[in-house]
């Protein structure tokens, strides 16, 4: 497995201060107005059985949505656009850049 680019990850701790207001990271992360992000990449959506999802969200994860780099990419564009019914209302972020180190942090 190749290490992080740590300058990415860097980048991308600043990046999730856009993020903070509902998602919460790091080891005493709890579910906020939106759930902990913990370990999501890669993994199903809707997973964490402590958080009350949107039908949108549910539906998502029952049509086989996965975190992978692409539904990430998709999502942190347009959230309500990607998936459709969430209760999300973050706009997106504006630029790749933004959105590949959001993802590695």
């Amino acid at each position: 497995m190749e290490a992080p680019d740590v300058e990415l990850v860097s980048a991308g701790e600043d990046v999730f201060k856009k993020c903070k207001a509902c998602h919460k990271v790091g080891e005493d992360a709890k579910n906020g107005t939106g759930p902990l992000l913990n370990g999501v990449v890669g993994h199903p959506a809707a997973q964490n059985a402590d958080f009350k999802y949107s039908n949108g969200m549910k539906d998502a994860a029952a049509g086989g949505l996965v975190w992978d780099y692409e539904a990430l990419t998709g999502c942190l564009t347009k959230p309500r656009d990607y998936i459709k019914g969430t209760k999300m209302s973050f706009a997106g972020l504006k630029t790749q850049d933004d959105i590949d180190a959001v993802i590695a942090y």
